[in-house]
C-alpha cells in the first residue's frame, strides 16, 4: 500500500503555538491521533481569525473540510508546546488545501505534517461556492 507523502511549501504564512495537555495523550503515552486533528482544527480557526475571518464568514461564505491527510514524523508528549504552521495552496474553483506542519517548540523536532482540503460553502443556499478572490489575495501575499 502506498504511503501518504505531504509536500510542504517553502514558506508558511501563519504560525501559532498550542500546548499538549494530558487529555491529548493516549494509552501509548504520546499524542493521540484524534487529538492531532483537534489541535490542527484549533490552528485552522486561528489561521482564519488572523486573516480577519471566521470559518463561517470568509468574504461572506463559509468553509467545510472535505478531506484530511496526515503523515506522522515523531511522537509528541504531555507538556510539550507545538508550533503549528499553516499555508493555503493548490487552489481550484471551489477550494484549496490548508497545508500544515507541527513541530516541538523546544527542539524543532517535526511531529506531523498534513493537509486539510477545504471547500468554500454557501450555508444559506447549502451548496459549494467559488473561492473568494479576496481570500486568495490575502493568503498569496
Amino acid at each position: 500500500m502506498p504511503r501518504i507523502k505531504i509536500e510542504l511549501p517553502e514558506r508558511f504564512s501563519f504560525s501559532t503555538e498550542v500546548p499538549i495537555y494530558i487529555g491529548h495523550i493516549n494509552y501509548g503515552h504520546h499524542l493521540d491521533n484524534t487529538a492531532l486533528i483537534s489541535l490542527v482544527s484549533e490552528a485552522r480557526v486561528r489561521f482564519f481569525k488572523s486573516l480577519g475571518y471566521s470559518e463561517l464568514d470568509v468574504e461572506g461564505v463559509g468553509i467545510v473540510v472535505a478531506d484530511v491527510a496526515a503523515q506522522y514524523r515523531s511522537e509528541a508528549f504531555h507538556g510539550e508546546t507545538l508550533v503549528i504552521e499553516m499555508a493555503a495552496n493548490d487552489f481550484n474553483k471551489l477550494g484549496c488545501d490548508l497545508v500544515w506542519r507541527l513541530s516541538d517548540k523546544a527542539t524543532g523536532r517535526e511531529v506531523a505534517r498534513g493537509k486539510h482540503g477545504i471547500v468554500f460553502f454557501d450555508y444559506t443556499a447549502r451548496k459549494p461556492t467559488s473561492v473568494p478572490p479576496a481570500f486568495v489575495a490575502k493568503v498569496s501575499a
